[in-house]
């Protein structure tokens, strides 16, 4: 067993991982990276990257069948197999080659295996030649483990063998029919790709699609999936799953329905990767989310922080990478003996977490969305007003798409004048959301906004429209 002194030890080298060794080292302290799969992690190989591969082809074939002109250049139908080799290639078919050379050039050490925590700022590493190195922090040890998809208590459900989003996003060829139970965003992005695919797509959905936005972005995506031949079975559970052998799956409903399907993806939901961390071995608990405050430091530690998935704040890659600049910054500046800047947006504190978190997600149409919901500013006790427009309304909406179908909403604080919460439902509207972002992190006067001029004709004449609804204070 060798031992291996450094100033932060960063568990789990996906992109969040990445992102605080990457500060830690700019601020001037030695680093080393664990992971026990591939550096890159869970976005660049099988969530964020591959997923939107397989979903570009089929959106970019929609935009041009949405315009006269374009349409009657269309001749030929998706190429499935093409899909596939576009996502290998974004992929690097599964290489981290690139990734590691990064990790090289940053600066940032790399060990390959399962990282455990023993004690105070020790981790070991078991790799996967029997080998084991102990690493030891001087100042920190970072966990960016993730999170793995959770599996449902339904009898029979393990054991017909059922897809997570990762064999989804990677699988090699396309069933004839595919059973997807969930209705957040996996389950709704995947239906889209796979339906696009020529797969038969019976979704199974609990309560309502995408229930954690607007109801309008969900009933939207619904129409769509519809239109695109998805059964889609609303208000129903799965009770018991069975398979035999060589045959399709069949799962039983809480309405007395069956659903055969050749694969079936579960996409319910996320738990921890912190089951076999040694969280124990430190006074924490394993299999819970690590609690954090805003500086991603780990409740009731001083040396532990944790990022991304794993924390249970915002499964989001973009957001944790978010957190991990933070951590990697206040690391570095607690080791210096700096100032700590922790107040709400300061420089050492994931802020946006709270209540200014940007989404989109990529179905037909896309759903792009960030803050608080009307319901949520409403629960959060704030005296709100809505504001709703119907995106076909805008001249850009014409200019862009013949049938241009849509909506945005805006939640306004009445109390403050400014926006607190924005979505966006419609071709592309995912270029809109940067725009919301910041006028809700900030906290941008709508008073302010009207002398934001959209561009004529943009579909972000949105923003003008919703300023006119509201109406222009009088002097």
């Amino acid at each position: 067993m060798s031992e291996r002194e450094y100033d932060v030890v960063v568990i789990g080298a996906g992109a969040v991982g990445e992102n605080a060794a990457d500060r830690a080292v700019q601020g001037g302290l030695t680093t080393v990276i664990v992971e026990a799969e591939l550096v890159g992690g869970e976005c660049s190989y099988w969530a964020c990257m591959p997923s939107k591969a397989l979903l570009r082809a089929p959106s970019a074939l929609r935009a041009a069948r949405a315009v006269a002109g374009a349409r009657e250049a269309v001749t030929g139908d998706l190429d499935v197999a093409a899909v596939l080799r576009r996502r290998d290639g974004v992929t690097h078919d599964w290489s981290d080659e690139g990734q590691v050379q990064w990790l090289d050039s940053a600066g940032i050490d790399l060990v390959r295996g399962h990282a455990r925590l023993t004690g105070i700022r020790r981790v070991e590493v078991a790799s996967a030649d029997g080998t084991t190195t102990t690493l030891v922090a001087r100042h920190a040890v970072v966990v960016a483990t993730g999170s793995a998809a959770l599996l449902p208590d339904v009898a029979g459900l393990a054991d017909i063998q059922p897809w997570t989003s990762r064999d989804a996003t990677s699988a090699e060829t396309v069933p004839e029919s595919l059973a997807i139970i969930g209705g957040g965003v996996v389950a709704a992005e995947m239906a889209t790709a796979y339906a696009a695919f020529g797969a038969a797509v019976t979704l199974i959905v609990r309560s309502r699609l995408l229930g954690s936005m607007e109801p309008f972005a969900g009933e939207f995506v619904a129409a769509s999936l519809s239109a695109a031949g998805v059964d889609i079975r609303r208000g129903v559970e799965v009770l018991r799953a069975e398979r035999e052998q060589g045959a399709d799956a069949v799962l039983h409903l809480s309405d007395g329905t069956r659903v055969t399907a050749a694969e079936v993806l579960v996409a319910t939901g996320r738990t921890p990767r912190t089951g076999d961390l040694g969280l124990d071995a430190v006074g924490l608990s394993p299999g819970d989310w690590l609690e954090t405050d805003d500086t991603m430091r780990a409740h009731g530690t001083d040396w532990l922080y944790a990022v991304g998935d794993v924390t249970g704040r915002a499964l989001l890659t973009h957001q944790g990478k978010y957190q991990a600049r933070a951590a990697g910054d206040v690391i570095a500046a607690r080791a210096r003996g700096g100032a700590v800047q922790d107040a709400p947006w300061g420089a050492h504190v994931a802020t946006a977490d709270r209540a200014a978190v940007p989404q989109v997600t990529f179905t037909d149409p896309e759903v792009a969305s960030v803050g608080l919901t009307a319901k949520a500013a409403t629960d959060a006790g704030l005296r709100t007003r809505v504001l709703d427009y119907d995106l076909a309304s805008v001249a850009g909406a014409s200019v862009y798409a013949d049938d241009y179908r849509g909506r945005a909403r805006a939640v306004v604080d009445e109390d403050r004048g400014v926006l607190v919460g924005a979505t966006f439902v419609g071709p592309d509207v995912a270029e809109l959301l940067h725009a919301a972002t910041i006028a809700v992190v900030g906290e941008v006067p709508l008073e302010r906004l009207w002398h934001a001029v959209p561009a004529y004709p943009t579909v972000s004449e949105v923003w003008l429209r919703w300023l006119e609804a509201y109406g222009r204070p009088t002097p």
